[in-house]
């Protein structure tokens, strides 16, 4: 069987740390003739399986994932088929179909768990981008032998790598977990001729491959390429790893089996290449060598040798490397989202920009690469890779232009950075750290937009240590920010899981018809009628998931029925509510509290006011206000949608949406805020077409026909075929005639949500609220309808206060009192523009006149307070001859203007130590004292102010020089006894 115990533990060690490419061999990695090129390579792979094995080849999904918030760059090829994985696919959808597929996906691995940006350089393998080679079987189309035997097949006939540089490895079982080994995949290579000495069994760590903390698992058996080719000790690299998904990882941590297996396997194109091109680097193959000549002779440096670690004198080499995988990166994650990555939005774009200042700095500063150097390297990606990825030679000049200004506005923010940190290093002594704050405002959540390692290395360059701890104490107020900041996460209620999903499937339920919730009409009156629908129980599901033939009286349930006129919640829309009845009893109401939709299926939130069971028959009614509400603010959402394009340009983009019967939530990327004059210009485009009470027309077609629509609005989601499209005022039909242009007019959007018939019953749009989400994306707040009205009414109402309190102002107050009270009104009316729902670009016009109102009655009150203090001081000086101390009473309105007397009094004697107690109306007494320039350094404002305080039972505050406090006694006689004991003491 195995190898040696010995053997076999070393071999188990060197598969282990997976290990670079290393030295020159005494044998040539491959003793056939390869394909030519890595373009070569990839089409052998996608043709055997096309070909020879009937797959289906699919396009590499763009790198930008859709619908995976747990992502930030699809970083396997997997990635776009969880939903077959979970069990969770549209089986309207084109991926309802795969059965045998294989593509060349790109990936990228930079940010987020699976990172190699940091270790790219330093070695000869690692990169940030980097493409999967792959095959998948769904649903039980072929398991473990013929994967297995396909694979084989690729490498030693197709790729013809002799058999005695393969090695292979399977699962050898965990007995904590109850798995027994993978002994089938073992038997299959053996008996395709691989000898038992190069058969590995591993641990779960090695060999048993999962998708998460929780989801679909399996062993994996591996393909291992020996460098050494049998001279010396085996240098093991992984070709091909093949997973078979045959478990699922439940919350609780056991393993169930799938109720379908699948394959999934994943093999890194550039150290295949390597192989058959017989390097020993994937940077000396053909996908990287134009690069590197392309980066010599655009810097004039040295020439590439390929150095790592310290015979790589200068980082040179390592400077290679780094500019070649990162240009590679930025182009193809930019060809995917240019529009997205110019708007500066999300986490994903924050890593792009940290990758491309990371490039620049080694392209500036070690390669000594001219300004606009990076951009220049794009054509060489494009040529390379272009045929493959049509994006890129589509969007090359997009992606040029970008990186291109980009790297001039880092290299100015470099200079920069560079003059702040020498003009803050010169200030601080011998033993102190770089101050937190600076290193933050240079940082990517400060100013200038440093990756903060690469201001710690800066630093390091000048030996001078930073302040972590102050450092990690400004993220974590920036997390706490953030974390305030963000939408409350929504409880995601009872669904159904791949293990309730498989069992449907199994059994033959078909989806859940939903057609229903689309039938609706206009009355004769003008109201909108919904029909019932009868449905008959198929499923019931406690509320942890297990299916039940019956639930009882109180009970929480979910209800999968065979149609229904429910909206579940999708594409942004709430889902509907309302109840249901059993056939023939109509005064039992079981109520609905949310749709939800899970694979295809429907199901239904129920709270069972007595039994219910599988073969009821039912009969559903959505709660008609509820829909209502989530029509009109639906259909609302697109005439938003459009009248932004209208007011900001075509090419405005939304990026998200939510909505229910009390607002509507829309995300939309901007350069920069809305000004008020264009909050208003969209009102006014929405309100136009509300006006004119369009027809709004909704008809499926086939996907491909909106493929090439100008002005059609779809997000960045996958679309089932066939598709609804929604129009306003023009038929579909015309809307999707590219000829018309229909669709640059109107509003004509890809969507499954329910729509009003026509836009007069939207009644008015408001938007109440607008913030920035992140650099380019603002999220607007609307109303609709009976609220629109309210909020133009209250902000009429607050308005016309605004212009009464700037009448006040204006007339001028006769006291300090009047003065005061104008600024504490303004203060409350501008609390109540700041939170009433009202017109936004109002509220900003409110806000920026109460401002000056502020500041122009807040200068009012200082005037008075002077004028008043100054008599008041007058009034003093004279009652008191000139001496070292003036402790008495004064009335006095407030602090400022208390503190404004026993300032004047020491101006005009700076020799005395001033002390005043002000009773008020209210029993208590404010005291505000200052001690002369001269005292003594024992004589303290604060000790005195706290001395006389207690005294009053009260607490006092201040400096050395002056303090304030507060009390409350019947005796000022006494008080001011305690004040000049004291101060007599200390003087």
């Amino acid at each position: 069987m195995a190898a040696s115990v010995a053997a076999a533990a070393g071999l188990r060690r060197a598969i282990r740390r997976s290990p670079p490419w290393r030295g020159p061999s005494r044998r040539p990695i491959s003793s056939k003739p390869p394909p030519a090129q890595a373009s070569a390579v990839r089409d052998a792979f996608l043709s055997f399986f096309r070909d020879r094995h009937a797959h289906r080849l699919v396009p590499s999904a763009s790198v930008r994932p859709r619908g995976d918030p747990s992502l930030l760059f699809v970083n396997a090829g997997m990635n776009q088929f969880k939903p077959i994985f979970l069990g969770t696919v549209d089986p309207r959808s084109e991926m309802a179909g795969f059965r045998r597929v294989a593509n060349s996906q790109k990936c990228v691995r930079a940010g987020g768990r699976h990172s190699d940006l940091e270790d790219v350089g330093r070695d000869l393998s690692h990169h940030t981008f980097f493409e999967m080679l792959g095959n998948w079987a769904f649903g039980g189309e072929y398991f473990k032998e013929e994967a297995c035997s396909m694979a084989w097949e690729l490498l030693t006939q197709v790729y013809r790598i002799p058999e005695d540089r393969l090695w292979v490895s399977y699962f050898g079982g965990d007995p904590k977990a109850g798995l027994h080994p993978d002994l089938e995949s073992r038997d299959i290579w053996l008996s395709l001729g691989v000898p038992a000495s190069r058969v590995l069994s591993f641990g779960p760590r090695e060999n048993f491959w999962e998708m998460g903390d929780t989801g679909p698992c399996g062993p994996c058996t591996e393909i291992h390429y020996d460098l050494a080719g049998g001279v010396g000790a085996p240098q093991l690299v992984e070709l091909w790893n093949l997973v078979f998904m045959q478990y699922n990882r439940e919350a609780n941590g056991s393993l169930q089996p799938l109720p379908q297996r699948h394959v999934d396997t994943g093999m890194g194109l550039e150290r295949l290449v390597a192989v058959l091109q017989g390097k020993h680097s994937t940077y000396d193959t053909d996908l990287f060598s134009p690069l590197l000549n392309a980066i010599h002779q655009g810097c004039g440096a040295p020439p590439y040798l390929g150095r790592v670690g310290e015979a790589d004198e200068g980082r040179t080499d390592m400077a290679y490397r780094v500019v070649a995988d990162h240009i590679r990166t930025l182009s193809v994650c930019i060809a995917d989202v240019w529009r997205g990555y110019k708007d500066g939005r999300g986490c994903w774009v924050l890593v792009l920009r940290r990758i491309l200042r990371r490039a620049v700095r080694f392209s500036a500063e070690v390669l000594q690469a001219p300004p606009g150097f990076l951009g220049s390297l794009v054509p060489v990606v494009v040529e390379t890779l272009g045929q493959a990825y049509p994006e890129l030679q589509k969007n090359s000049a997009q992606i040029a232009s970008l990186v291109s200004e980009d790297e001039a506005a880092f290299l100015a923010s470099l200079q920069r950075a560079r003059r702040i940190i020498d003009r803050t290093v010169r200030h601080l002594g011998p033993s102190d750290v770089f101050p937190a704050e600076v290193a933050w405002s240079l940082s990517l959540s400060g100013n200038l937009g440093l990756p903060l390692d690469l201001v710690e290395l800066m630093l390091e360059e000048k030996g001078v240590q930073l302040d972590t701890a102050g450092l990690e104490q400004l993220a974590r107020e920036e997390a706490q920010h953030r974390a305030q900041q963000a939408e409350p996460v929504q409880e995601q209620g009872l669904r159904l899981d791949v293990h309730a999903l498989g069992d449907l499937q199994r059994r033959g339920v078909p989806p859940t018809d939903d057609s229903p919730k689309y039938n609706y009409s206009l009355g004769p009156n003008g109201d909108y009628e919904f029909g019932t629908c009868e449905a008959q129980v198929l499923q019931l599901y406690t509320e942890d998931g297990t299916a039940v033939a019956s639930v009882g009286e109180g009970q929480h349930c979910g209800l999968l029925l065979d149609r229904t006129n429910f909206y579940a919640e999708q594409g942004g829309q709430a889902s509907d509510r309302g109840y249901l009845v059993r056939a023939g009893q109509q005064d039992v109401l079981f109520p609905v509290a949310r749709a939800q939709v899970c694979g295809g299926f429907i199901l239904h939130e129920v709270v069972a006011p007595e039994c219910l069971q599988v073969g009821d028959q039912v009969q559903l009614h959505v709660d008609k206000a509820w829909r209502l509400g989530c029509m009109e603010k639906h259909t609302a959402a697109h005439l938003l949608n459009w009248a932004l394009r209208q007011a900001l340009g075509p090419g405005t983009e939304q990026r998200g949406s939510h909505l229910n019967p009390e607002r509507l939530r829309f995300d939309v990327a901007t350069q920069a805020p809305l000004s008020p004059e264009q909050l208003r210009a969209v009102e006014r485009t929405v309100q136009g077409a509300v006006g004119l009470d369009e027809a709004v027309y909704v008809e499926e077609v086939a996907l491909a026909l909106t493929a090439q629509v100008p002005g059609l609005r779809c997000l960045d989601e996958v679309y089932p075929d066939p598709v609804r499209v929604v129009s306003v005022g023009v038929p579909v039909a015309c809307a999707l005639d590219p000829a018309s242009r229909a669709a640059l007019q109107t509003s004509v959007e890809l969507c499954c949500g329910t729509h009003l018939l026509r836009t007069g019953a939207v009644g008015d749009l408001v938007i109440t609220g607008e913030r920035q989400l992140s650099k380019g994306t603002t999220r607007l707040l609307a109303v609709t309808g009976e609220q629109a009205q309210q909020a133009r009414e209250m902000g009429q109402s607050l308005a016309q206060e605004v212009e009464a309190a700037a009448e006040r102002l204006s007339r001028g107050s006769r006291d300090v009192a009047e003065a005061q009270r104008l600024s504490k009104d303004l203060g409350r009316l501008t609390d109540a523009v700041d939170t009433t729902t009202m017109p936004q670009w109002q509220r900003r016009e409110l806000q920026a006149t109460l401002k000056a109102l502020q500041r122009r009655a807040n200068t009012a009150v200082r005037k008075l307070e002077m004028g008043q203090a100054a008599k008041k001081t007058q009034d003093l000086l004279e009652r008191h001859s000139k001496g070292p101390l003036i402790v008495d009473t004064v009335s006095a309105e407030s602090f400022s203007v208390l503190v404004k007397v026993v300032r004047q009094l020491c101006e005009q004697a700076p020799s005395t130590s001033v002390l005043l107690l002000s009773p008020q109306p209210v029993g208590n007494v404010l005291c505000a004292c200052q001690v002369a320039q001269g005292a003594t350094p024992t004589f303290t404002a604060e000790a005195w102010a706290l001395a006389v305080c207690r005294h009053m039972g009260g607490k006092a505050w201040g400096s050395r020089v002056v303090a304030q406090g507060t009390g409350s006694t019947a005796d000022l006689d006494a008080a001011l006894s305690t004040a000049r004991a004291y101060a007599l003491s200390q003087l």
